[in-house]
């Protein structure tokens, strides 16, 4: 489970280190040096959770190489501290162990993150994780952090990311500078692997557009603000594109792969929502340049998502609230976009019971209106105890369409139960 991100990982930390930490010491030269990073804490808390996975497939596999089912261990500690000036330092490390696919047996750093806090402006430095976004089922405005894509195909589990993040705090709104001097490359299933396409993605051959490959500097920079019953969100974002161009090629073994490319980019995003009541009313959207598309030319192009997720308190005179979900997505690539939300609809109904257990179930689907492929998710969840929680997640792919860029998990129809500690 070793990874070439974790050496590379403490050398950015150091060196961002070495050039912040003692310039935020000398502009707090007022304060007494035992109380700031290297004193005592005033707070240190220990959690986590360790799950135990199990997935079901009600299908053979479709592809030579797979297994029919698979279990997992995972564990996730973290460890927080926090000083009296309001300096904070997480530290969260993410290990997974697949008994079938080597490739989902990984390690990252999910987070190695100080905050130093003041009254109009915030500093992070280290590995974090960001999260942009306020839609149910695809998050596109979503750019900073890489997809663990290993963990899940909603694409919603991120890798950690080296950066330095500067928030200002003004009247008018939030205003983040991020620098990210590290790209993370994207994980992908192995051979034995399910719910992957027929042919692996050989990652040894990866490419980049920038010569400086990996350590070609990103930079974001987001605008944010509340107003009235608004939440608006607005970026630009220059750098290696978190999304690879995937091309056919051969390995060292004469087999055909996909070869992945990372293009340099340039993006515009914005978020918005809207809450009057019962309603909540949600859009992001994007204009990207420079990304190939599905046939593998540069195209740029456009996409939103946006719908709107409305209430029932008290559902039937219960403690129970069901929520009723609708979106719709588009790509303007259409036909040849490398998403597979290009022309999609999601409807989806959540209930919580307020119950003591914490009861969620979410029941959805996914419509492709293109071409009529469906499908439907479940996740339900209930916590055992004071510690355990109880995990069921389905997914079940109908009348999909030959063309469709979730033809290759025709077959994955699955039930993926969780049992977890939490400490």
């Amino acid at each position: 489970m070793s990874s070439p991100f974790v050496p590379a990982a403490i050398r950015t930390v150091l060196a961002l280190a070495v050039c912040v930490i003692p310039a935020a010491a000398c502009a707090e030269e007022e304060a007494d040096d035992s109380d700031w990073l290297w004193g005592q804490p005033v707070v240190e808390e220990a959690s986590g959770s360790v799950v135990l996975e199990g997935r079901f497939f009600l299908n053979p596999p479709r592809w030579h190489g797979q297994d029919r089912h698979a279990a997992t261990l995972a564990l996730q500690p973290e460890f927080y501290m926090e000083w009296d000036d309001y300096t904070s330092l997480t530290i969260e490390p993410f290990a997974r162990l697949d008994n079938t696919d080597g490739s989902r047996s990984h390690f990252d750093l999910r987070e190695a993150y100080m905050q130093i806090v003041r009254d109009d402006w915030e500093l992070g430095l280290g590995i974090g994780k960001v999260f942009w976004g306020v839609t149910e089922f695809l998050h596109l405005v979503d750019v900073v952090n890489q997809t663990d894509a290993v963990e899940n195909i909603d694409m919603e589990d991120k890798l950690g990311q080296p950066m330095l993040n500067l928030t200002l705090i003004r009247n008018w709104g939030y205003l983040d500078a991020i620098y990210m001097p590290y790209f993370r490359d994207r994980t992908f299933v192995g051979r034995r692997g399910r719910m992957r396409g027929q042919f692996l993605v050989d990652d040894a051959q990866t490419s980049y557009e920038s010569g400086a490959g990996r350590w070609h500097p990103d930079f974001a920079l987001r605008w944010s603000n509340s107003i009235g019953d608004w939440d608006v969100g607005a970026y630009a974002f220059h750098g290696t594109s978190r999304e690879p161009t995937l091309a056919l090629g051969f390995n060292d073994q004469f087999e055909l792969v996909q070869v992945p490319t990372y293009e340099i980019i340039n993006q515009l995003g914005s978020d918005i929502q809207y809450t009057t009541g019962a309603w909540l009313w949600k859009l992001e959207a994007l204009h990207r340049l420079g990304q190939k598309n599905g046939l593998g030319r540069e195209q740029n192009y456009y996409a939103m998502v946006g719908g709107f997720e409305y209430s029932l308190y008290g559902l039937l005179d219960s403690n129970a609230d069901l929520g009723l979900l609708a979106e719709y997505a588009r790509d303007s690539r259409l036909n040849k976009s490398s998403s597979g939300s290009q022309n999609d609809i999601f409807v989806g109904a959540r209930l919580a019971l307020n119950d003591a257990q914490d009861t969620n179930l979410l029941a959805s689907v996914i419509i492709d209106l293109s071409n009529r492929t469906r499908v439907f998710g479940l996740e339900a969840s209930r916590r055992i105890g004071e510690s355990f929680k109880l995990t069921l997640e389905g997914r079940l792919f109908t009348d999909v369409d030959a063309a469709d860029i979730v033809n290759s998990f025709r077959d994955d129809d699955m039930i993926q139960l969780e049992l977890g500690y939490y400490f």
